[in-house]
């Protein structure tokens, strides 16, 4: 989530009521501007403007729309497995994955036309500690891309890493991994 002003690195020194400021408090200063997060914070949203399945129109089932199919959104372990109730009391709810089925978006464009896109996974790591994490063997396909990190930016030309392959994350991080049959 993005506040104007966060593309460019404006802190508001810590101020969250800076709406009521008329000084340097809430001014934006263009030339101190972070040109790396700037450039980061475009790659993101144009990165969100060509994938639907981040801007869903509808709430989300968690049920797979067609038999033998994926759910639209699946929370998993570290080790790839589906997380429980309980799960989330565990010491590794911390650290998880967040699986959105882009062929399951039941939404259309504005022009009527169904929309679909591919599916992507998420590691979350708020842990301080590196976590390994298993991508998980999901219907829909067979491998999975690296296409960002929080330590890296965008990745491009990445080799599809196969299901059930295990890496480690560090801590405090994010990656974004996209399906690929």
């Amino acid at each position: 989530m993005l506040l104007g002003g966060d593309e460019m690195g404006r802190s508001q020194r810590g101020n969250n009521n800076a709406y009521c400021q008329d000084n340097e408090i809430s001014w934006f200063n263009w030339e101190e501007a972070d040109g790396d997060l700037l450039a980061f914070s475009r790659e993101l949203i144009a990165f969100r403007q060509a994938h639907p399945v981040f801007r869903r129109r509808r709430w989300f089932k968690g049920v797979p729309h067609t038999p033998g199919a994926a759910a639209d959104i699946a929370w998993l372990k570290p080790s790839g497995d589906e997380m429980t109730e309980q799960d989330w009391n565990e010491w590794f709810a911390k650290s998880f994955m967040l699986f959105l089925n882009g062929a399951a978006l039941r939404s259309s464009d504005r022009r009527g036309r169904p929309l679909h896109d591919d599916s992507f996974l998420l590691l979350f790591n708020s842990h301080t500690e590196p976590v390994s994490f298993t991508l998980p063997a999901i219907p829909g396909g067979d491998a999975w891309t690296l296409v960002l990190q929080t330590e890296t930016g965008f990745m491009a030309d990445q080799q599809p890493l196969p299901r059930g392959e295990s890496l480690s994350r560090p801590g405090l991080s994010l990656a974004v991994f996209q399906q690929h049959a």
